[in-house]
């Protein structure tokens, strides 16, 4: 809420998200590429830096890898729905000192449109992380996901309705799916890549539990799983044995909460009355 214009309603805004326009290859290997870039453009870790700091991701920008018609960073955009990809705050590389924000462009828009080749998406995504952002060097096969990524959304696969409602269902599938491809790529020997599906799905986490303000029991049991989380990705980062083993069971083990946080969702800001509240005071303690 606070990236977006003063007076703009939540519940328009944050109830509901824009449709994903995505077209998963059939190959397995080539649908896994594009399920990893897709967990990394909603993780803040990618971008490093300021941005990370803020929580800024790609999907900030690009909402479902679409555009962002409300989002107006503070010092970074002009109009809403723009965005200064040349500013100092966030890159030590691109900086040019001059305020210069620019519309910020729907990635599932007519091929035509690109203004990259996609031969050469993934040299200009590093590009983005690394010199726009001062981001870390992204591991191979994330950039790769990235590109695969871009590549999936257009125009054609956009499905009916136009929006979805955001839901904790919807970011716990996002979660899972974002471990299902650690899964795959540790199995692979690419610890690099499964270790960033794992801050993927805490990030989903983190987007849930915000969702949860004043909510004490939600808020906990989702640290509690984040926990379980951090532990997991730390095994993976030193080889320890088992890591592999409690990535796999975390899906499952993650149903529950689920059930516990879908069942409070009616008092949480996935309400979209809740949304409207928030609009003009501040929010009440929900009932217990």
């Amino acid at each position: 809420m606070r990236w977006v214009a003063a007076g703009t309603d939540p519940q328009r805004a944050f109830a509901t998200t824009p449709a994903e326009c995505l077209r998963l290859p059939r190959e397995p290997q080539a649908a896994l590429s594009v399920e990893v870039g897709r967990a990394a453009f909603g993780t803040p870790v990618l971008l490093g830096g300021q941005a990370a700091r803020a929580g800024l991701t790609c999907e900030s920008c690009h909402r479902a890898g679409r555009d962002n018609p409300d989002f107006q960073f503070p010092g970074a955009s002009g109009a809403p729905g723009t965005a200064d990809v040349t500013l100092s705050l966030f890159s030590s590389h691109r900086g040019n000192g001059v305020h210069d924000p620019r519309p910020i462009p729907d990635l599932s828009g007519p091929r035509t449109r690109l203004t990259v080749a996609p031969a050469d998406l993934a040299t200009f995504i590093r590009g983005l992380i690394v010199e726009e952002f001062d981001g870390p060097e992204p591991a191979p096969a994330v950039l790769a996901g990235l590109a695969a990524y871009v590549r999936a959304l257009e125009p054609a696969a956009c499905p009916r309705p136009a929006r979805a409602p955001v839901t904790v269902a919807r970011l716990m599938d996002d979660a899972r799916r974002a471990l299902t491809a650690a899964e795959a790529k540790l199995a692979a020997g690419d610890a690099a890549t499964a270790v960033a599906m794992v801050a993927a799905a805490r990030a989903r986490l983190g987007l849930i539990h915000e969702r949860y303000a004043g909510m004490a029991t939600e808020q906990a049991r989702l640290r509690a799983a984040d926990a379980e989380l951090a532990t997991v990705q730390a095994a993976i980062r030193e080889a320890l044995p088992g890591a592999a083993a409690d990535l796999r069971r975390w899906p499952t083990d993650s149903r529950p909460l689920e059930v516990a946080l879908t069942a409070a969702e009616a008092r949480s800001l996935f309400n979209p009355a809740r949304l409207s509240q928030a609009k003009t005071r501040r929010l009440p303690a929900p009932p217990s």
